[in-house]
């Protein structure tokens, strides 16, 4: 049977959240018997400091880690030989949760759509200009050309931010 993914995001947020971190994403790899359970992980917002700011540490990592074994080791829909790897978003942060796409306003992405997005291709390298809640959830996207586009939220399959070296 496979593991009950969306209850055991949700369980592992709020664990986490008692640690004053935040999930950006949950990746289920390898096999049934098997899994890999990636996570990237960000420090909470507290006050006026942003999320991730500071950035996670490998200390942070590894706490995360210690923390969420045990309960895994228990949980009845985990294999007992599955794999748990706990990381910093990166540089190249996936934009996975609606305040994200918010957060980051101004700053170059990649999105890709599980079909053609904005009649112009499947991945899109844009800045970011918001998130707009109605009529659907819409990402609105300035290309290279100059043009502004709407995504439907719907028709992102993912999204990160994109790193230009300088």
């Amino acid at each position: 049977m496979a593991p009950a993914r969306p209850k055991i995001r949700r369980e592992a947020e709020d664990r986490l959240l008692d640690l004053g971190i935040d999930l950006v994403s949950m990746d289920w790899a390898g096999s049934r018997n098997r899994p890999v359970i990636r996570l990237r992980i960000e420090r909470s917002s507290r006050g006026d400091a942003p999320p991730g700011d500071p950035p996670v540490t490998v200390d942070d990592c590894a706490r995360v880690s210690r923390a969420l074994e045990s309960w895994l080791d228990e949980h009845d829909e985990i294999p007992e030989r599955y794999v748990l790897e706990v990381s910093s978003p990166g540089v190249e942060r996936p934009l996975t949760r609606p305040q994200d796409w918010e957060r980051f306003v101004g700053e170059p992405v990649v999105v890709q759509g599980f079909g053609v997005l904005a009649q112009r291709s499947s991945r899109l390298e844009a800045e970011l200009l918001g998130l707009d809640s109605e009529p659907e959830p819409t990402v609105r996207l300035r290309l290279e050309d100059g043009a502004e586009v709407g995504v439907p939220l719907a028709d992102i399959k993912g999204a990160h931010l994109l790193f230009k070296w300088k």
